[in-house]
């Protein structure tokens, strides 16, 4: 048969199979990759209460990265979600202030702590700027795998100082929040 000739079979449609395979498919493989993405690399959240002004606001959209703490732990300061230890139904977003082995006090509204080798340190509150803290709260001595939280608007947040459990295991970090993207982009720190 010449190369030119066109068979009986070239000239039939398309099949309907073929046609919602082809339509199909690529939805079926981009749900997938959100999915993946969701459930392993990125923990999005509404933020609904305003403990952690003034870095993040009432009603922000945040991401943060499931990776993050992969192969390392935790640092003070991070800003994490994490699942609440009184209700783990609940996400919470705080900021990590005690450490493992630290004892975290609060005197007139100044955190300070106690590392491991005796060291007592007064800890940045530089980013607490909707409030002047107040209070006297602890000793917490936080054990191994875990950490204490505060909010950084300090006198409106319902934190590690008001839990009955006080501390918040590390497996239960569920990412550090990296950005936010509603209403607007930028990264938190």
């Amino acid at each position: 048969m010449p190369d030119h000739e066109i068979t009986e079979k070239d000239n039939k449609p398309k099949s309907k199979l073929n046609d919602i395979l082809s339509f199909v498919i690529p939805i079926v493989i981009a749900v997938i990759i959100a999915l993946l993405l969701k459930n392993f690399v990125f923990a999005n959240a509404v933020v609904p209460t305003g403990s952690m002004l003034n870095t993040i606001q009432l009603k922000d959209r945040i991401i943060a990265s499931r990776l993050a703490y992969k192969d390392k732990d935790p640092d003070r300061y991070d800003i994490v979600l994490f699942n609440f230890p009184d209700d783990e139904r609940k996400i919470f977003v705080k900021r990590v202030i005690g450490l493992p082995g630290e004892t975290v006090e609060i005197v007139n509204g100044v955190v300070y702590v106690t590392k491991p080798d005796g060291e007592k340190i007064q800890l940045d509150d530089s980013f607490v700027t909707n409030c002047i803290p107040q209070g006297d709260y602890g000793p917490y001595v936080v054990p191994e795998g875990c950490y204490f939280m505060l909010g950084d608007n300090r006198n409106s947040s319902e934190d590690s100082r008001f839990w009955n459990n006080k501390f918040v295991q590390k497996k239960k970090i569920i990412g550090k929040v990296m950005f936010r993207y509603y209403p607007g982009i930028s990264k938190i720190e």
